[in-house]
Order: C-alpha cells, then sequence, then structure tokens
C-alpha cells in the first residue's frame, strides 16, 4: 500500500503579519493546503490514505475545509494533529498508520510539505516507483548558483564543486516500516539536531537516492514566494 503525508502543521511565522498560517493563504481563491492536496486526490489509484498532519489549533478548520471541497470523496483523505516538530509529526503518521492498517514491508509513505502546491505528478509517481525499489528517496534539484561554505559567516572558507550539490525539496519518501526502525534506532540527540528525515538515514548509514526535482517545486516560506506563486497562476491563466 501507498500513502501520502501532507505536513501541515507550521504556523508560518516567516510570511509575517497574517491572520492564518501560511498553508491557509489563497492562491487563486483557494487555500495553498487544497491545491496540494489536489495533485494528490487526481492521483488517488495510487494511495491507500492520503493524511493530512495539522496543527492542533486549525485541526477543526482543516478537517472542515477538506469536507467541503472534497466531499462526497472526502474518505480519501484523513486529518491527524501534527506534532512540534517535523520529526514529531512524521512519528505520529507512522502510528495512525500502525494503527489502522496492516502494514507489509513494501508499504510505502510520501511525506510532502503542504506549502509545496506546485508539486508534479511526474514527481510524484517517480517517488512511488524509487521507493518501491531503493527503500528510501529524496526530490532534489541541481544547484545552479555557486554554493559558499563559511564556518564563522563573516568570510568564505571553501567553494565547493556545484556539480555535485543539490537542493532538498520533497516528497521525501521511504519504505514505512524501514522507517519505523530508523526512528527506533536514532538517538534523541540526532533527532534534535536535525529538521530532515532523510539525513537520519544518512547518520544511520543507510543509502537514501535521488528523485530529480523541479523549480515549480518550490516551499511558499515567505511574502516573496507568495507573490511569485501568484504570478504563476495568473501567468497560466488561472489568476484572481
Amino acid at each position: 500500500m501507498n500513502f501520502a503525508l501532507i505536513l501541515a502543521g507550521g504556523t508560518g511565522q516567516r510570511m509575517g503579519n497574517v491572520q492564518v498560517p501560511k498553508q491557509f493563504l489563497l492562491l487563486n481563491n483557494k487555500a495553498i493546503l487544497l491545491h496540494t492536496l489536489e495533485k494528490f486526490y487526481l492521483l488517488k489509484e495510487e494511495f491507500e490514505k492520503i493524511i493530512i498532519a495539522a496543527h492542533p489549533s486549525w485541526f477543526a478548520y482543516t478537517r472542515d475545509l477538506i469536507e467541503k471541497n472534497f466531499a462526497p470523496d472526502a474518505e480519501v483523505f484523513e486529518v491527524i494533529t501534527g506534532g512540534g516538530t517535523r520529526h514529531d509529526t512524521v512519528k505520529r503518521g507512522l502510528s495512525f498508520l500502525q494503527n489502522n492498517f496492516e502494514l507489509t514491508s513494501n508499504d510505502i509513505i510520501l511525506t510532502h510539505d503542504a506549502v509545496r502546491p506546485f508539486i508534479s505528478y511526474k514527481i510524484i509517481k517517480e517517488n512511488i516507483e524509487k521507493t518501491l525499489q531503493f527503500s528510501a528517496v529524496d526530490t532534489v534539484i541541481s544547484s545552479i548558483d555557486t554554493i559558499v561554505y563559511s564556518e564563522d559567516g563573516e568570510q568564505i572558507s571553501e567553494i565547493p564543486e556545484r556539480s555535485k550539490y543539490y537542493h532538498g525539496q520533497t516528497p521525501q519518501s521511504f519504505k514505512i516500516q524501514e522507517l519505523i526502525d530508523i526512528y527506533n534506532n536514532v538517538s534523541e540527540k540526532n533527532l534534535d539536531n536535525t529538521t530532515d528525515v532523510a539525513k537520519l538515514y544518512r547518520l544511520l548509514n543507510k543509502t537514501v537516492y535521488l528523485v530529480k526535482g523541479e523549480q515549480l517545486n518550490f516551499k511558499i516560506t515567505t511574502p516573496f514566494d507568495l507573490t511569485i506563486a501568484r504570478a504563476l497562476l495568473e501567468r497560466d491563466g488561472k489568476g484572481d
């Protein structure tokens, strides 16, 4: 079985003075979260369940939003309460699966940021295919700009070879049983020192393969990102 876990528990502090978390800000009169969910919904045959991990304060709002916009097919989705960190949220998603499904070693989970609404079907399908083949994959794009490394934030320490560096996106996708084992074996110190799930695999010397992402699969984090997203929809004839 394939599952998707949409990480929608953020509060959007970098978005500035807004009244709602960034995943509920509007693009084309529709919440960013809904744009993201629609991409997975249109591939619903690929998934046993699409899970949305919501902030506790916005749990009911998220559930009502989905029921209103996806009725009568809202049972495709399941809203759960997210945790205080990315790792906590992913672990809550895993616990939900363990408690509600008979999992096998071939079952996989795609974890995706709610505020990456321009994800393509190609990226989703390749995450499924490569995770079934390799057990753990991370979506990335090649670095276009020169990478500058500084140890003190004041001067250049090193300029590494750009061709070997990538920018991480999501989905990050894993075989569920292996991901559960990762969380069972990683130290609390390592959990506290990283927010990236794929990095936990590397800390335990596990292999993570790459899925090629796309520039459009960017994360809406700042007001500038929101402006770009709205401009993209207007360019494609979907603006307000």
